[in-house]
Formats: C-alpha cells, sequence, structure tokens
C-alpha cells in the first residue's frame, strides 16, 4: 500500500471525465436536442391525428405516436442526466449560477411532454435543451449558433459554429 501512495505522490494523477465512464471524453448535446425536436413532432401528429372511419388504423397509428413520443421524451432526459451527472462541474455551476434551475425544469419538461398532449410544454423543452447546447459549448471554449434544423418541426438546432 505505501508504494503505491508512493508512486502517486511522484506522478500525481489528473481526474478525467466521459460519458460512458471509461472515460472517453465524447459529449454532445446533440441527440438531447433531436430527441426533443421528435418530441414536438409526435405531437404536432397526434393533435393532426383524425379518427376517420377505421378505428382501428387511427388506434394502430396513436400508439405508435405516443410510444415514440415517450420514448424520445425519455432519451430527452437520458442525454441530459449524461451531460448533468457526468460532464457538468462545480467550475460549471460557478460560471452559470442558473444551470442547476434549467436542467431541473427541462428534466421536469420532458416528463411534461410525456404525460400530456401539450405542443408548448414540448416547444419550451426545446428551448431549454438549446440554452444547456449553448452552456456546453461555451465550456467548452467553443462559439455556438442556431441553424433552422431539416426538421419537420421547423424549428432551430443548436451546433458549434
Amino acid at each position: 500500500m505505501n508504494i503505491a501512495k508512493v508512486i502517486s505522490k511522484l506522478i500525481p494523477s489528473k481526474t478525467i471525465y466521459a460519458h460512458c465512464d471509461i472515460p472517453c471524453g465524447i459529449y454532445d448535446p446533440h441527440n438531447m436536442q433531436m430527441a426533443a425536436h421528435t418530441v414536438i413532432r409526435m405531437t404536432q401528429m397526434i393533435i393532426d391525428l383524425e379518427e376517420g372511419d377505421d378505428h382501428k388504423k387511427f388506434t394502430h397509428q396513436m400508439a405508435r405516436l405516443v410510444k415514440v413520443k415517450e420514448e424520445h421524451g425519455e432519451l430527452c432526459k437520458h442525454e441530459l442526466r449524461v451531460l448533468w451527472a457526468d460532464y457538468f462541474k462545480p467550475e460549471h455551476l460557478e460560471k452559470y449560477p442558473d444551470l442547476h434551475e434549467i436542467v431541473f425544469k427541462t428534466m421536469k419538461l420532458a416528463s411534461k411532454s410525456r404525460q400530456e398532449i401539450n405542443i408548448e410544454a414540448a416547444e419550451e423543452l426545446l428551448s431549454n435543451t438549446q440554452k444547456i447546447a449553448e452552456i456546453f459549448f461555451e465550456t467548452k471554449g467553443l462559439k455556438s449558433k442556431k441553424v433552422k434544423a431539416p426538421y419537420p418541426t421547423e424549428k432551430e438546432i443548436v451546433i458549434q459554429d
């Protein structure tokens, strides 16, 4: 045991962080934003779905839309949990004191978007994931920009500039 202590004093280790606990150092807010876009799109499609004469076809399509909305709401939360638990550090909270509140609210919005057919909550979910993406890029010393996403939501996505 004493040899290990001596070696660690002679060759100090540096703590590193990554999403997969190896650590590989790969993080990106892209999947979180795409998941939020998907929640918006599924919500739009649910709202626009008309029952018509074929109740079985309607029920099947509704079930599929709800399933995908649920999965992507959870995916958004998963991606956010990875950033929150593994990437963001105390020094990020010092520089961005509202980060904790944004993450907390975003988690709640993802849940609300899953629980309800609520386009406003889904759009706010996207807005919050964009704020988190902007902070993420800033913490890496990178500039970011919002660009029109090539998705049917007709919303934006935050990317590295």
